[in-house]
């Protein structure tokens, strides 16, 4: 599958969290699945929670996740020095 089809997985709605981007219209939130990814659960293991939930939406996740960010602009963080009491 390619990056198009998996972003139409994508989906927002604003009656759902805001507007915030969720899973093919359900109540499941792309931040909630970024959020179990970042404190290592798998893949598998997120589907396994989601019985209609499919691998491709957890990948399609990572691809909306990478194409936003690559838009955004990092400011470096000022590095204060001397010592610390």
């Amino acid at each position: 599958m390619n990056e198009t089809d998996l972003l139409r997985r994508i989906t927002v709605n604003p009656e759902i969290f805001g507007g915030k981007p969720i899973i093919r219209g359900r109540r499941l939130a792309v931040e909630h699945i970024l959020g179990m990814l970042s404190v290592g659960d798998s893949a598998e293991t997120i589907v396994e929670g989601y019985p209609w939930l499919e691998l491709a939406d957890v990948q399609a996740c990572l691809v909306y996740a990478r194409r936003h960010i690559g838009h955004e602009r990092i400011e470096p963080l000022e590095i204060l020095s001397g010592s610390v009491s």
